[in-house]
């Protein structure tokens, strides 16, 4: 990884290294009968190294996430994470990760103390609120909740779009490739896919459009980016 970002460097360009982590609020060395909707038990966790401290402490909290938190997933904890936190830049993140799950199922309270534990473990300068928009609905019914938490926790909001391929157009040759992954045909319609067209490398002018309410999450990005050594 130095080598590469050494290189990377040398040509005017800047890695930001990181990880998403499979986050459990219980204990990572719990190991209890797999649950089939892991939304309930396992969440995502998306994480930057801002300096060599944090890409060390990245290093220990993914070896031990495999070593000693692995139970169908490599998980960690809000404890080791609170142990390792030095140096990393953490998001309350997709979906499917913690606050976002709360506010999905209407459950603000616990959606803010998720955040304010994640705001102790990180520091507020370290946390940030991210916002998505890739057309899908669940995504748009939480972004007043993560803005309305962001106020209240005084955190800086970014926005973000998953990149799954580079322009629009390949989403369906990736749709095709998902299928011979999973060894589904295109036509079945229970199968894994993505919703919509829109997880692709989007330029800077399509994501200030998209998120023209909260225009402040586009130069916020830049700002993670400046974080980073």
């Amino acid at each position: 990884a130095i080598e590469f970002y050494t290189q990377a460097k040398a040509k005017g360009i800047k890695p930001l290294i990181g990880c998403e982590l499979y986050l459990v609020e219980t204990s990572r060395l719990e190991k209890n009968g797999r649950v089939a909707d892991e939304g309930k038990t396992i969440f995502h966790l998306g994480l930057l190294a801002k300096n060599l401290t944090g890409y060390q402490n990245l290093l220990t909290l993914v070896s031990d996430a495999h070593l000693r938190g692995f139970y169908y997933k490599p998980r960690t904890d809000l404890e080791t994470l609170s142990k390792y936190a030095g140096g990393l830049i953490g998001f309350t993140g997709c979906l499917a990760s913690l606050v976002p799950q709360h506010l999905l199922h209407d459950r603000y309270e616990e959606a803010r103390q998720a955040c304010g534990r994640f705001v102790e473990i990180f520091g507020r300068e370290n946390y940030f609120v991210e916002i998505q928009d890739h057309g899908i609905p669940e995504q748009i019914k939480i972004i007043p909740g993560l803005l309305k938490i962001a106020e209240e926790f005084n955190l800086k909001v970014i926005c973000t779009n998953d990149v799954h391929y580079v322009r629009n157009t390949d989403a369906g040759p990736h749709d095709a490739m998902l299928c011979i992954q999973t060894g589904a045909k295109i036509e079945e319609e229970k199968r894994m896919r993505f919703t919509g067209q829109e997880f692709y490398l989007k330029s800077r002018d399509e994501m200030a459009k998209l998120f023209a309410e909260v225009p402040e999450s586009v130069t916020n990005t830049q700002l993670v980016a400046e974080m980073c050594e």
